[in-house]
């Protein structure tokens, strides 16, 4: 064994181990000061980038802090009976970042027997008060496309001006990705027979990118949800941008989801359901 040091009174002494030496020094308490901000610093920047920041947005949403995609004008929102009881007179003069609601997206059915208990006095309201209006129906994987199809044309009976049909389709529930794209192809091939239009796809856009991105579906208008998002990833055309579901109008008592038309409101009437008459800007 190595022999102990001895100090200048001949007593042995223990030799001070580096990290002891380090608290002494005062160099060594500068080091550990910088070394300890350093991987504050680092930590710090981890935990913003990847804890924080994809959740900003959403954050000043849920404040009421809502700043919609910029460089467009057309605004609409989505509803059904969560909305409650909705004062249309208010909502006809209510804006979304200084601009008036020009549309709204109404829900009507879903599966084979639910009919939203709001959908047809919403949906009569929203034309009596000069909004564009649509209604859409929510798919139940697993239920017959053909008969869900059927159900929404029987509950359901747009007009002349109105946009065109919706599908809502948003999980896959025990199918495989081949059965929810058959059932959903059947859906929208039944509804565009009777409307002689291509119903809009609504879904978020992963579920877009994983089990609806085959070309066939590409000729079908695309109605993307992407919520507390500056910009969308997403690379395919669009025409409506779902952007929060956190919003709050005059007019409705609780949160509406936020949408834009990615066009001109010239571009938004011709692209409603057209009947003999030329519809005028």
């Amino acid at each position: 064994m190595p022999k102990k040091a001895k100090n200048k009174r001949g007593r042995r002494t223990k030799k001070k181990s580096w990290w002891a030496k380090l608290q002494i020094s005062k160099k060594g308490k500068r080091f550990l000061s910088i070394g300890c901000l350093g991987i504050l610093l680092i930590y710090g920047y981890l935990f913003y980038n990847f804890a924080v920041s994809p959740f900003t947005l959403k954050w000043k949403a849920l404040y009421g802090n809502i700043n919609g995609p910029k460089g467009y004008s057309i605004r609409g929102i989505d509803i059904s009976h969560h909305q409650g009881k909705i004062d249309w007179e208010k909502l006809s003069k209510a804006t979304i970042n200084e601009e008036t609601v020009d549309f709204v997206f109404i829900k009507a059915t879903e599966g084979t027997s639910l009919l939203d208990e709001n959908f047809n006095d919403n949906f009569y309201q929203a034309r009596e008060y000069g909004f564009l209006r649509g209604a859409y129906h929510f798919f139940s994987p697993g239920i017959s496309a053909k008969q869900q199809a059927e159900y929404f044309l029987k509950q359901v009976h747009l007009e002349e001006g109105d946009l065109p049909p919706v599908l809502d389709i948003e999980t896959i529930g025990n199918l495989s990705t081949e059965e929810i794209r058959k059932a959903a192809k059947t859906w929208l091939e039944i509804v565009e027979k009777k409307y002689k239009t291509k119903p809009i796809i609504y879904t978020y856009y992963k579920f877009k990118e994983q089990h609806l991105n085959t070309p066939e579906f590409n000729k079908y208008p695309y109605w993307i949800a992407h919520y507390y998002v500056e910009k969308l990833t997403y690379k395919g055309e669009w025409k409506f941008w779902q952007y929060t579901d956190v919003g709050r109008l005059d007019g409705i008592r609780e949160k509406v989801d936020f949408n834009i038309y990615n066009g001109s409101m010239y571009e938004l009437k011709q692209f409603t359901i057209q009947g003999d008459k030329t519809i005028e800007e």
